[in-house]
Formats: C-alpha cells, sequence, structure tokens
C-alpha cells in the first residue's frame, strides 16, 4: 500500500528557532514508513517566503519520487508579490498546486479585492489550490468561507487542510457539510481528532478525505499509527485510498 502523509512542512533553515530540513523530513518519513508527502513551506516569522517556496522547490527537484512540492503566497505582501509567488511557483518550480494560510497570515480568506484575484490568478494554472481551515483563525478561515470559493471555482480543486480543526472547539461538522455540499473540495484530516476523521469518511464516503500529519508540529508516526487504528472499522480498500489513494488520485 502506498502512503503520502498530505500535510509536511519544510524549512530552509533555522529562521526562527525551529528547522525542519529536507532530511529531517526523509529521516521521519523513513521512521514512519511513509513512501511520499505533500510538502510546503514551516511559515516564518518574518514573512519572507522567497527562500523557503525555493527550498521545497530544490527538496522536490532533488527527490522528484518522494516530494510533491506546493507553493506559498502571501496576499499581505501586497499583490505583486503575492502574484510573483503563484507564477513563479507554477511556471519556473513546476509545483503541484499552491496554498493560502489566512490564520498564519491574518486575512479573511474570500475577500472580494485582497484575496479573491490571487485565488483566480492560480486557478488558471489548472492545479489544485489549498487552504488553511482551521479553529485557530475561524473569522479568517471557516470552512464556509472556503466552501464560497469553491462554489465560485468549480472547475478548481480545492484541498481543505485541518478540516476545521488546529484549534478548539474545532469546526469539524461546518467542513463536513462544506465538503457534502462542494464536490470540488476535499478534507485533509491533519490537526483534528480521530472522531472527526472517521465522522467525514462516513458521511462523504472513502474517496473524500486524506491522511495528513502537520509534520513537524504532529509527530508523522504517531499521527499514521492514530489513522490505522481508526481505519480498522473500515473495509481495505477505505485503508488504501485515505492514506494515499486519494491523494495520488489528485496529484498524479
Amino acid at each position: 500500500m502506498r502512503i503520502i502523509d498530505a500535510d509536511c512542512h519544510i524549512s530552509s533553515g533555522k529562521h526562527d528557532g525551529i528547522a525542519i530540513t529536507v532530511n529531517d523530513l526523509l529521516a521521519l518519513m523513513q521512521r514512519a514508513q511513509v513512501d511520499q508527502a505533500l510538502i510546503w513551506l514551516k511559515p516564518p516569522y518574518n514573512k519572507d517566503i522567497q527562500p523557503e517556496n525555493r527550498a521545497v522547490y530544490e527538496a522536490m527537484k532533488a527527490y522528484p519520487h518522494k516530494f510533491y512540492g506546493f507553493g506559498w503566497t502571501n496576499p499581505r505582501l501586497g499583490r505583486a508579490a503575492a502574484l510573483k509567488a503563484i507564477q513563479q511557483g507554477f511556471e519556473e518550480y513546476g509545483f503541484h498546486g499552491i496554498k493560502f494560510n489566512g490564520a498564519q497570515d491574518e486575512y479573511v480568506i474570500d475577500d472580494e479585492e485582497l484575496v479573491l484575484p490571487l485565488i483566480e490568478a492560480a486557478a488558471r494554472y489548472g492545479k489544485l489550490i489549498a487552504f488553511h481551515i482551521g479553529a485557530d483563525f475561524y473569522e479568517n478561515t471557516h470552512p464556509y468561507r472556503l466552501g464560497r470559493i469553491a462554489d465560485r471555482f468549480p472547475e478548481t480543486r480545492f484541498l481543505m487542510i485541518h478540516m476545521g480543526g488546529a484549534g478548539t472547539p474545532s469546526l469539524e461538522r461546518s467542513a463536513i457539510e462544506t465538503a457534502a455540499r462542494c464536490p470540488n473540495i476535499t478534507l485533509i484530516g491533519s490537526a483534528i481528532h480521530e472522531n472527526a476523521i472517521a465522522r467525514a469518511i462516513r458521511v462523504l464516503g472513502p474517496d473524500r478525505l486524506c491522511f495528513g500529519s502537520d509534520t513537524p508540529f504532529r509527530m508523522m508516526h504517531v499521527q499514521l499509527a492514530m489513522y490505522k487504528a481508526l481505519l480498522e472499522d473500515f473495509d481495505a480498500a477505505t485503508c488504501e485510498k485515505v492514506l494515499g489513494g486519494n491523494l495520488a488520485a489528485l496529484l498524479d
């Protein structure tokens, strides 16, 4: 069975007191027996994302059979800089998608003036667009906001990272309701409790959720063990899809 971790961060160096380099991540993957990982930058406190996006690209280039690289753009850095990050990520780096994080970067993800023009620009590339959707900044990153975005761009595939977790109380019911209404949204069950993951599988079916660890903020081998334990209540086909098959279908 091919196991793909759908939520891993790496950094270019010790920019904020904590480093998670590509070699660190490879070691964690080996320990957990994870075959591949979707990677994006670990947000730096100084908001200088260019070298971090570059580090993701270099990791993907060095280990093309291990990593699926995603870019990161920050609307708060200005439209020109945010558009450049999108363009460079897709056209120069060959990323598989781009990520928006309205909690880390402090913006409302469906803001008409600040963010939607950037989503439109990213959607033109026909790649995946990921959003941090969590309770840590629920006003900015509520699941219903991604639902509005998904309605506006029905041909684009979206990843809902954390499915309303990453804080308490979690918003998983809103996340599941939104995904049920929007078939172009796939949930990434990272930084969320096991009952929410099981509920999402039962409500949405086995094709709409992917395993993610949120490494290095969570321990990859522990998160995978949790997934394997809860998936014992489902059939083998569901286990294979959730642990890697669903993400492979979106990325390959």
